[in-house]
């Protein structure tokens, strides 16, 4: 049952060719077998047998939904109440959330069965997954090297076929660089289209929860659910959302496509290119027509991202102070005592780093050097899609410069780390959809394909990416070992 399509479970389910308790019992069988990988921080089997019993009475009752005793895994970043919700973080190791994010809710109502709580780089900040306070996720194509960042977890436990569906959140790549590393299909929507309500915040201008699946067709039963106004989200966009699954077999003939020049300049490994080259070729032979378009203010995206990130990331992190939830030291000898010793040991070097340089830029003196002009390079940037987007359908280009690199490989040179997002980042910056698709390999090691739509256009990214993976079976390949 693992290498089924969602839309292959959920037929399965109606048609009684197995129940959602066999299914359920199925995927944490292989949760319990694949626990090397460490994609998960709580397992929650037994709650999750629970919930494929109500599910199969809702199906057998003919009540019930495309996704209805579907098993899936969610990001430890988004409260279930009465779950430990960690955050990858030893500050919030003891936290149960006394609510649920609206994310939470919705894959409830949905009736959706969550097999865990998935790892992840603390606090979302990290692109390897070697953050995490309950140590690295190890990539299932290779266990010697990292799955990505910060949603390895989700990314693991979909590649691995431990879980048919999985949620994440994308504040610079988040989604789409473990997508790409771990050779799946993630997907980060508009920003505002997906509820931030419950969902722990590290840059709150930036964040976005969605979905990984095994495919587009996947990822867009599970946006189906995950989507929608939320009036608890004052982010959040009232706006109607479709159905995602109704539009992806329409025809990408006559369509264009924009080839950035800046993603396919020095920086950009000669293996990708050439894989993301062949995927050009691919998308022309299907009537598309391929336009070259610059995006001049690329190269600003990634100074601009870690000074935007780290302010609000330094304000939204404020909050953990050992006083009202969340790690607190022991015998603190005064307040002053209590705030050092509380943050200092229950934040990691990266969240610390990044604290400290949000903090500088937005104090007196230099928020106008800084913040304020990054904000103005965020708009910057921003137009260029706009610009871009009066001639394309949609962007395509790499999602990684270079497939995964090996775990510990760039701990001790963040800068360096930075820099394997330099295609997602601006994505994030003007608030854009965007999804990374499997499209080869380099050295055994999947290698991804983004695609950047204009705001809302999640419907059209689907369809692109549904369309490819007709004709191709990247997505559909499993890691050695795990096929089993």
């Amino acid at each position: 049952m693992y290498d089924l399509s969602v839309s292959q479970l959920a037929e399965g389910l109606r048609n009684g060719d197995f129940s959602s308790v066999e299914l359920t019992q199925h995927c944490v069988e292989r949760m319990q077998k694949f626990s090397d990988l460490n994609a998960f921080i709580t397992e929650l089997g037994e709650r999750a047998i629970l919930q494929a019993q109500n599910a199969d009475k809702l199906i057998k009752e003919k009540n019930h939904g495309p996704l209805t005793g579907v098993p899936i895994a969610t990001k430890d970043i988004f409260c279930m109440y009465g779950v430990k919700t960690s955050c990858g973080s030893k500050m919030l190791d003891s936290f149960i959330a006394p609510y649920d994010a609206t994310v939470t809710h919705k894959l409830d109502q949905a009736g959706c069965v969550t097999l865990g709580r998935t790892n992840m780089d603390e606090f979302a900040m990290g692109s390897s997954n070697e953050t995490s306070y309950y140590g690295p996720v190890k990539n299932p194509w290779n266990k010697d090297y990292v799955p990505g960042g910060s949603s390895g977890g989700s990314a693991a436990a979909v590649a691995a076929r431990i879980a048919p569906l999985a949620t994440g959140t994308d504040t610079g790549g988040s989604i789409r660089q473990p997508a790409a590393l771990c050779g799946i299909t993630g997907l980060k929507p508009t920003y505002g289209r997906v509820s931030r309500y419950g969902m722990i915040a590290y840059a709150s201008s930036l964040d976005q929860g969605g979905p990984f699946g095994a495919s587009a067709e996947d990822c867009a039963y599970l946006l189906q659910a995950m989507a929608g106004f939320d009036e608890k989200d004052s982010t959040s966009l009232d706006k109607a959302v479709p159905d995602y699954t109704q539009s992806l077999n329409d025809s990408i003939k006559g369509k264009v496509i924009g080839i950035p020049e800046e993603y396919f300049s020095e920086g950009l490994g000669v293996g990708v290119k050439e894989i993301i080259q062949t995927a050009i070729t691919w998308y022309e032979q299907q009537g598309c027509e391929i336009k070259s378009i610059s995006l001049p203010n690329t190269d600003l995206a990634i100074p601009a991202y870690y000074v935007i990130a780290p302010a609000e990331c330094s304000s939204n992190l404020s909050r953990y102070d050992g006083v009202r939830f969340g790690y607190r030291c022991d015998d603190p000898k005064d307040m002053r005592d209590l705030y050092d010793r509380s943050r200092s040991e229950a934040f990691g070097d990266e969240v610390k780093r990044r604290i400290m340089i949000g903090t500088y830029a937005l104090s007196a003196g230099y928020y106008d050097a800084y913040y304020l002009k990054a904000q103005q390079i965020r708009h910057l940037i921003s137009d260029d899609f706009k610009k871009a987007f009066e001639q394309v359908d949609v962007i395509l280009g790499p999602t990684t410069p270079e497939p995964a690199f090996k775990i510990g490989e760039k701990t001790n040179d963040p800068v360096t780390m930075y820099l394997s997002d330099i295609y997602t980042i601006s994505i994030n910056l003007a608030g854009l959809p965007a999804i990374s698709i499997p499209c080869g390999q380099q050295g055994g090691l999947p290698v991804g394909m983004q695609l950047i739509g204009n705001y809302f256009a999640e419907e059209t990214l689907l369809n692109f990416a549904h369309q490819y993976q007709l004709d191709t079976d990247w997505h559909q390949q499993i890691p050695p070992g795990f096929n089993e």
